[in-house]
């Protein structure tokens, strides 16, 4: 048992990479590069931000041309039009196409086969094949216990004549006379094929590869050292110390060119951007304040609103007189059919102004026979307003 604790091993820690010194060469290419660079794309910068101006206006128009020619039709057509008839189909499918099949499928086929062939294929099963089952059944498990019973006698005496007459003649001849035999046979096999192989390969073959892979190691290490020394030092020295630093500024060059580029296309647009809102803006702004908005309110004041109030006007005298017709021809045709084949009056009031008509009063009510007024008839004390009642004489 160990008392002592054995402190277990640490990962190793990642090697951090230091970052190396920046050469003369690298400060000597810097700005020449960041200045040929600048002056290659600022004007690149500035036709790219052009054509994307260009690009996001020309895409808006073609939205909104699109919307109005393509998507609004087409939205229109389908609700109206597609919608409708696709449901009218539909309804007329299901008519001509699926209700003769399911009413065939319910009232014929079903009831055919429940009453014409399930029904007597039961009855055939439970009061025939199932008591003929049963029969054979029993009669079968009879004779295979019979049989059962006369093969395992059977199977018993031949089992000892086979066990006497074969299995312990060939055990004794195995055990006494097949297997020496066979132990000698083996220790020749191997005197004769296998230990002399064995010999040759452990104490002259493998002493001799060994010495050809140690010749073949020294061999392939000097000729590394050649080509690491000869060949990978010089062009690794060159990628590290000429090409990663000159593409390094080359691309940091390009990155601060192309941000510098879009500031100066930014002050380049607003400034445009000033010179168009000052020249062509700011008039016809002043143009729209001054002159069209004052007139197109005059208009709208002037000439637009009587035109307007006329016109609905107009059409609130066209809608009562066709109302007025509708009403004429929908009374005259229930005169004409109550005239033709009878009918209760018309209790409904007419569409004219109402008349103004004197309120009947109803009769005073007497308390049953006891009565002062002598032509009254006597009433009941819940008769209703407008009731029948006798009038006084």
């Amino acid at each position: 048992m160990d008392f002592e604790k054995q402190p277990q091993p640490q990962p190793p820690a990642p090697r951090r990479e230091v970052p190396q010194a920046e050469g003369c060469l690298t400060a000597v290419i810097r700005i020449p590069v960041r200045i040929v660079v600048l002056v290659l794309v600022v004007p690149v910068r500035m036709v790219w931000d052009l054509l994307a101006v260009c690009g996001k206006a020309v895409g808006r128009a073609l939205g909104a041309v699109c919307q109005l020619l393509v998507v609004t039709p087409l939205v229109w057509l389908y609700r109206k039009v597609v919608v409708p008839v696709a449901k009218v189909l539909g309804y007329v499918a299901h008519a001509l196409l699926v209700m003769p099949w399911v009413l065939l499928w319910k009232y014929v086929v079903v009831p055919v086969v429940r009453y014409g062939i399930v029904a007597p294929a039961v009855w055939l099963y439970r009061q025939v094949l199932t008591p003929v089952g049963h029969g054979l059944a029993w009669l079968g498990r009879t004779v295979g216990h019979a049989l059962a019973t006369a093969a395992r006698a059977v199977g018993t005496a031949v089992a000892w004549l086979v066990r006497v007459l074969v299995v312990v003649p060939v055990v004794w001849l195995y055990a006494n006379v097949l297997t020496p035999v066979g132990r000698v046979l083996a220790w020749l096999g191997k005197a004769v094929f296998v230990w002399p192989w064995v010999a040759l390969w452990r104490y002259v073959l493998a002493p001799l590869g060994r010495g050809i892979a140690w010749l073949a190691a020294g061999l392939g290490r000097a000729l590394a050292w050649c080509v690491m020394t000869v060949l990978v030092t010089p062009v690794a020295w060159l990628w590290r110390a000429v090409l990663v630093p000159a593409g390094r500024e080359t691309a940091a060059a390009f990155g601060h060119a192309w941000r510098i580029a879009g500031y100066i296309s930014r002050a380049v647009g607003r400034a445009l951007k000033w010179l168009g809102w000052n020249l062509v803006g700011r008039p016809v702004r002043w143009v729209w304040l001054g002159v069209c908005t004052p007139v197109g309110h005059w208009v709208r004041d002037t000439l637009w609103a009587p035109v307007k109030r006329a016109g609905l006007e107009a059409g609130r005298a066209a809608r009562g007189a066709l109302r007025s017709a509708r009403e004429t021809v929908r009374q005259a045709r229930r005169d004409a059919w109550r005239a033709l084949v009878g009918g209760p009056a018309d209790t409904r009031p007419a569409a004219g102004p109402a008349e103004a008509v004197e309120p009947v009063r109803t009769p005073a009510r007497t308390l049953g026979s006891k009565t002062t007024a002598p032509s009254a008839a006597p009433a009941s004390e819940i008769s209703l307003l407008g009731g029948n009642t006798a009038r006084q004489g």
